[in-house]
């Protein structure tokens, strides 16, 4: 059965790559959606990252391929091929519900080909390309948190965004989607799921490390973004709630600070009962255990120098 949430028993999976993982030229699309919180660009690197990231990003993708192969889940991987960007986080690029599979409408110009990595892989998508006219960037998020990057002259959104359970959606509108994007979204899905808004609790940039759904009426939250449950639609406020503590900081690789220590938060589920977590986060782990909830603790080492740990770099196809 297609994946239509985040926690059913995992079937079918796609593990990025970071072959090839370069930090893109910055435009005006990277300028207003990665850099709005810098005022100075001068210290950000330009080019293909140093080979010791890949590899060794490389070497904790293959120990998480090896432990899902462990679990019985088929796991396919992107091309290895070279990219503007990069094709570590198959998760920003694939929505997929039930049988509807999109290639959304990524803001950042550099990504408007990311899907071409995964087609072999996936079920006959709906490529949907953003318009990426001058007009999409708002210039004056640049030093404001609170000012959007995004206008809404045209939809665009990355599958990042968006956490799915069943019949209800949760879209965060941010740096990288947009509400006409969540109104897309919801149009393409017609009556087979609702879309529900989640907007100003952050806005850099995909809602997995504020958020994750861990099995239906159970979720983990970051404090530090989420104040209360008021502040989610009204389909969520009932749900259990686990809040996560202070993540243990990784770090990242001198001068490529790409992610804040909360994405040591993102987590993957294998099934109701098991999930992949950061080797280091243990105080998560045992808030986890309480409910029930097996970890396996496995390393990212590079999860803040490219943006991403275990849901990031995955793409769930097939949950049964």
């Amino acid at each position: 059965m297609r994946s239509k949430n985040e926690w059913d028993t995992l079937r079918k999976v796609i593990v990025g790559v970071a072959d090839y993982a370069t930090v893109p030229e910055v435009d005006l699309s990277v300028r207003t959606i990665n850099y709005a919180d810098r005022k100075d660009l001068s210290t950000i690197p330009v080019g293909p990252y140093p080979q010791q990231v890949i590899d060794e990003a490389n070497e904790d993708l293959e120990i998480f391929v090896n432990f899902l192969l462990g679990e019985g889940v088929e796991v396919l991987r992107p091309d290895r091929t070279p990219t503007d960007y990069y094709n570590f986080c198959p998760r920003d690029v694939i929505f997929t519900h039930n049988d509807l599979t999109v290639a959304t409408p990524m803001p950042l110009k550099c990504r408007k080909d990311a899907w071409i990595p995964l087609i072999n892989q996936l079920y006959h998508p709906i490529i949907v390309p953003c318009k990426h006219q001058n007009q999409l960037y708002n210039e004056n998020c640049v030093g404001n948190k609170d000012t959007l990057a995004l206008t809404e002259i045209t939809p665009a959104f990355d599958a990042a965004n968006i956490l799915r359970a069943n019949d209800d959606i949760l879209y965060l509108v941010s740096n990288s989607g947009n509400i006409a994007g969540a109104n897309l979204l919801q149009e393409m899905l017609r009556d087979r799921a609702k879309v529900h808004l989640l907007q100003g609790v952050y806005s850099y940039m995909h809602i997995d490390t504020t958020i994750a759904f861990l099995r239906e009426g159970l979720m983990l939250l970051n404090p530090e973004r989420i104040k209360s449950v008021n502040v989610l639609p009204e389909p969520f406020r009932n749900w259990d709630v686990i809040w996560c503590p202070e993540p243990v900081d990784i770090g990242y690789f001198p001068g490529y600070n790409h992610a804040s220590e909360w994405v040591n938060m993102n987590l993957f589920s294998v099934n109701p009962n098991l999930v992949v977590l950061e080797e280091h986060q243990e105080s998560t782990r045992k808030e986890l255990e309480k409910h029930d909830i097996e970890c396996a603790m496995l390393p990212m080492r590079h999860g803040r120098t490219l943006s991403g740990i275990f849901h990031c770099v995955t793409l769930d196809l097939e949950r049964e």
